[in-house]
Formats: C-alpha cells, structure tokens, sequence
C-alpha cells in the first residue's frame, strides 16, 4: 500500500467531513476528489508491485 495514497485517502476524508459540518459544499467534494485519487495512486501501487514480482520471478530472482 502506498503511503502517498493513504495520506490522501485520510486527508480527503476529514475534508469532506469538514465540509459535511460547515455546509461547504465544495469542501466536501474537494475531499471526496482526494480518497478517489488515494485509491488511484494504492491500486496503481499495487499493480506495479504485482508486476515487480512477476518479473522477478521470471527472472528467478526471489
């Protein structure tokens, strides 16, 4: 996992959070568009790490 993305994904949270109590309509949503790329940037993460082993054991590296 990827520490950017879960960065993202907490702060986005207490955004939209903060926004939910103000009434901010913008913040919220503002924090919504930051969990959304949080996960992008987690599964984008994982994906390379999932290819990273793929080829290392191709290459019979452990």
């Amino acid at each position: 996992m990827s520490d950017n993305g879960t960065f993202d994904r907490i702060a986005g949270k207490a955004k939209e959070a903060t926004g939910k109590v103000t009434g901010n309509k913008e913040t919220e949503t503002e924090g919504k568009l930051q969990q959304a790329e949080g996960k992008v940037k987690e599964v984008a993460e994982d994906a390379k790490d999932a290819i990273q082993g793929a080829v290392n054991r191709l290459k019979g590296d452990k």
